[in-house]
């Protein structure tokens, strides 16, 4: 139904597909999480996220069910043939051929989706400011280790909403002096945090030169579930990058 994802506005090749899940998709979550929240670590009834996942894979007619990973805001990345566990602890993953479907969790942090040039291998990373800081983007790109990868930045939170401290910026600008761009002052030892513009930086770093995406605000689209808006009721929507079997 119309509302239920979000299309990537980029060009993709052949036999790939994605998508972004809002609130609003075929779940059967209740309360503040209602209606299609997928994280298992939210507060929610188990039973219904579990519900709410089959409903998703049915829903974007995956060949496979998603890799979901336990993210921890790091850099590890798991290969999907390696994954082992029902959810690898990970904050990226990448899959090589067909039949392969990616996902990862957010509520604010900076989902990002990739693509190789042939299509035949793909890739997913969860970019929270810590993540994103250590190198999550630059470990998930060397791991694909391919050629003409393409980025999309998916729903985070903006700008405008997102008011850091010192030791934000400081992880960010200690090590690049330009990163200084994405921060804008607020009031003493605080500034708005652009996660787009620090993700396209290391993009460039790592050799990514097609990124598109971003422009989202989480905390205040109604669509999607936000935890800095939400707190402990947030629910987690999905990001998710697939390839035909």
């Amino acid at each position: 139904m119309e509302g239920d994802w979000i299309v990537p506005d980029w060009k993709a090749p052949a036999g790939v597909g994605a998508a972004v899940s809002t609130r609003w998709g075929p779940g059967v979550s209740e309360g503040p999480y209602g209606r299609l929240n997928l994280g298992l670590r939210s507060g929610d009834d188990l039973a219904a996220v579990e519900v709410n996942r089959r409903a998703l894979a049915e829903a974007l007619e995956l060949s496979a069910p998603p890799l979901w990973l336990r993210q921890v805001h790091g850099i590890a990345v798991i290969e999907s043939t390696a994954a082992g566990d029902d959810e690898p602890v990970a904050d990226a993953s990448v899959a090589r051929g067909p039949g392969q479907a990616l996902a990862i969790l957010t509520a604010d942090c900076l989902p990002v989706l990739f693509v190789s040039a042939d299509g035949q291998t793909i890739g997913a990373a969860h970019a929270g400011w810590r993540g994103l800081a250590a190198g999550v983007l630059e470990n998930t790109v060397a791991t694909m280790a391919a050629d003409g990868v393409q980025a999309w930045l998916g729903p985070a939170i903006g700008a405008s909403s997102y008011e850091v401290g010192e030791e934000v910026r400081a992880a960010f600008v200690d090590g690049d002096a330009c990163a200084a761009l994405a921060f804008v002052s607020t009031r003493p030892g605080h500034w708005h945090c652009d996660l787009y513009l620090l993700a396209r930086r290391r993009l460039a770093t790592a050799g990514v030169s097609q990124v598109s995406g971003g422009g989202f605000d989480t905390l205040t689209d109604e669509r999607l579930y936000s935890y800095r808006r939400d707190g402990a009721n947030s629910g987690r929507f999905a990001s998710l990058i697939w390839t035909d079997a």
